[in-house]
Formats: structure tokens, C-alpha cells, sequence
């Protein structure tokens, strides 16, 4: 178990999020909740649906950081392209997962909609990563590790991905590293120009 400082980064993707039709308001959140586990969050990062731009991303945040949390992409529509990319970045293969496509059908059959065949596709994973059953919505998480590095990729949809969060990846993280306590202590002042303060801490 690793004892040092942890580092993450979390990838938000999304062309949603680059023209600002969409408030990331996921990474925020994740950043607290990593810093009250005593994970050092590196660098956020915002990418849009472009498979060339998110592979980048990853190669670039998995040379600096123990651990990259990525949200978006997951969902049924033609711009959704995580999980096809991360299964060929990790060198893996799709297949069928019974347990997530039962999870699907429950969901649809209990809502009484149609079930489309992109929605079955939702089952589909890579078979280099752990499910993580996502009890709020259809797409399920996903698990990857690369030496002692940990890659989870997560859907962008916010109470998804805080269930998933919550319930299933912090309590991961804190059962595979070993993480030192973070301590903030803030100062508030009033009617004090910022120049002054400054000079006065200094």
C-alpha cells in the first residue's frame, strides 16, 4: 500500500462543456470529495467528443497522476465515444455484460419505455475493466489499471456519477492507497484591501 502523497486528475468530456452550454459542476464536486480522502487533485482538465483530444488527455494526466477520473461520454448517442476509445486504449475487446444488461431492461421495463437497441448497447464494456454497477442510470462505470495507476471512467450526468462516486470509488481508493490527512485553514477578512493583506503575510 503506498504511503506517499496520492495524486489525481479528473477529465471532463464533452463538447457541451467547451462552448459553455454546460456548467462542469462534476469536477468541482469530485475535487472535494478526493481532497477530504486526502487526495491531491493535480489537474482538471476539459476535453471535448474528440477521440484524438481524450487519448491525449490520458497520456498525458497518467504520467503525473496515481489516479484519473474521467466523467462524460457514456451515454446511447453517436457522440458518446469513452467507451469504445478506452477499450481500445487498453488494449481490450467489447463484449456483453449479463449483470449490466438485466440492470437495463429492469430500468426501462419499470419506466414503461420502449428499449432501443443503442440502449442495450449500453451493456456493452470492455473486457480489460471492472463494471461498476451504476444504480442510478444505465451506463455503468468502469475500472482500469495500468501498473499502480487507477482509471475509472464514470458517466457525466451529475447524480450518476456521485452515486458511482460515493458509493463505490472512494471507498476503492481508500482501500488501495494509503493517503496522508489534508488540513485547509482559511482566514476571512474584511475591509482590508488585498495589497495590504499581502504585505502583512508576507
Amino acid at each position: 500500500m503506498q504511503t506517499t502523497n496520492i495524486y489525481a486528475s479528473i477529465i471532463t468530456i464533452g463538447d457541451e462543456l467547451l462552448i459553455g452550454q454546460t456548467i462542469d459542476t462534476n469536477s468541482a464536486w469530485m475535487a472535494q470529495e478526493l481532497n477530504k480522502i486526502g487526495v491531491w487533485v493535480k489537474r482538471r482538465v476539459a476535453v471535448g467528443d474528440s477521440r484524438e483530444d481524450i487519448w491525449q488527455s490520458l497520456d498525458e494526466e497518467l504520467k503525473q497522476s496515481d489516479i484519473v477520473l474521467l466523467t462524460g461520454g457514456l451515454g446511447p448517442t453517436a457522440d458518446d465515444i469513452t467507451k469504445p476509445l478506452l477499450c481500445d486504449y487498453f488494449g481490450g475487446k467489447m463484449v456483453v455484460n449479463e449483470q449490466v444488461l438485466e440492470h437495463v431492461k429492469n430500468i426501462f421495463l419499470r419506466l414503461k419505455r420502449p428499449l432501443l437497441e443503442r440502449n442495450l448497447k449500453q451493456a456493452e464494456v470492455p473486457d480489460v475493466c471492472e463494471v461498476l454497477m451504476n444504480e442510478r442510470g444505465t451506463a455503468p462505470g468502469m475500472l482500469f489499471r495500468r501498473q499502480e495507476k487507477i482509471i475509472v471512467s464514470m458517466p457525466g450526468v451529475p447524480h450518476e456519477m456521485k452515486g458511482l462516486m460515493s458509493k463505490k470509488v472512494v471507498p476503492l481508493l481508500l482501500k488501495e492507497f494509503n493517503m496522508p490527512v489534508i488540513l485547509h485553514r482559511t482566514l476571512l477578512t474584511a475591509g482590508v484591501g488585498e495589497s495590504f493583506i499581502a504585505e502583512k503575510i508576507q
